[in-house]
């Protein structure tokens, strides 16, 4: 049976997980909608990932023994200015995220759930890789900045990515 302190807290953090995929999905029309169909493609695959977290943490609580609350997402922005400023969005977020998965880990520490710990010592290493791919394409959109055609290459190369990138 899970800790109820431990439970409460993967239950917020799958709030925090729901409203990432629901942000991603935001950029992903927004992309959309100024003609960057990779941009949109890299987002709607990360919004995809992002409920794949929710998930993971979702059956955990379930396989023991623990309750799922879905709880109210807030509504996303509807607009993201330039990419830039989208990703630097995109990177801000991360690292929120990483903040709120170390702050989990420690109330599992805390309660001694060592199933808990195991499960979050994923989400840190996934969460070193999220950063990792927020701050590569921040900075490739500032080595871009002022060309057009920078831009549109890079809206290709985020067009390739694939999904499951978790697994």
């Amino acid at each position: 049976m899970i800790n109820k302190k431990v439970e409460q807290a993967i239950n917020e953090q799958i709030k925090h997980e729901l409203y990432s995929s629901y942000l991603y999905l935001a950029m992903a029309n927004y992309f959309e909608s100024i003609h960057l169909p990779g941009f949109a493609h890299w987002m709607k695959v990360q919004s995809e990932e992002e409920r794949g977290h929710a998930m993971k943490f979702i059956e955990h609580l379930n396989d023991r023994g623990g309750r799922v609350v879905l709880q109210a997402l807030d509504q996303p922005p509807a607009d993201f200015g330039e990419p830039l400023k989208a990703f630097e969005q995109v990177q801000a977020h991360e690292q929120k995220v990483t903040a709120l998965i170390h702050a989990l880990y420690d109330i599992a520490v805390q309660e001694s759930d060592k199933p808990s710990q195991t499960l979050l010592q994923w989400f840190i290493d996934e969460q070193v890789e999220e950063e990792k791919n927020a701050d590569l394409i921040v900075n490739q959109l500032k080595m871009i900045a002022g060309h057009p055609s920078g831009l549109l290459m890079l809206d290709r190369a985020l067009a390739a990515r694939g999904g499951n990138e978790e697994d």
